[in-house]
């Protein structure tokens, strides 16, 4: 016999004081792969939710002053930049790529990376670069943007979530 847990259906229709909590991991860091934890976090923090981001492995680049105002977008297996896949790897294309997806952002006045951190830091979100990243990198906090909260281990993250929804992007 098998038995199913009880179905969970959120409630959104309470106040913004609803207590609920998200917590995302930001993995990668590319031009393309920096926007998606910063606009979820700040479409959450509009709503009320409490917002935690924890920058790990490529997307400490993210959050690392000197990398972070240079982050670069590759079309190479890539479907979605509609390049013929024989002419991504070709050089110069990887700048051209970088190059039409700021213009397109700003084009959509979304901010770049460094406005944008700064934007949900001031609305509150919490930003946490990762222990076993920072001393991979052989960094420390001060290389760090200003705005990062700290740097934890990975349990220490879980534990200060508990209780969160989870994202991993």
């Amino acid at each position: 016999m098998t038995t199913t847990a009880p179905l969970l259906v959120p409630d959104f229709d309470n106040d913004a004081a609803t207590g609920r909590r998200l917590a995302i991991i930001v993995s990668k860091g590319s031009l393309d792969m920096a926007y998606p934890g910063l606009i979820l976090g700040n479409a959450a923090l509009g709503e009320g939710v409490e917002v935690d981001l924890f920058f790990t492995f490529w997307g400490f680049d993210i959050i690392t002053k000197g990398r972070m105002e240079h982050l670069t977008f590759s079309p190479v297996g890539n479907p979605a930049t509609h390049i013929p896949a024989a002419l991504a790897p070709l050089p110069g294309m990887a700048t051209m790529a970088t190059h039409m997806m700021h213009r397109s952002l700003h084009e959509l006045d979304v901010p770049d990376v460094p406005e944008f951190l700064a934007l949900i830091k001031a609305a509150g979100a919490r930003l946490w670069a990762c222990k076993l990243s920072a001393d991979m990198n052989h960094l420390t906090q001060d290389d760090l943007w200003e705005g990062v909260d700290g740097i934890l281990n990975a349990s220490d993250f879980i534990e200060r979530t508990d209780g969160a929804q989870l994202l991993f992007v």
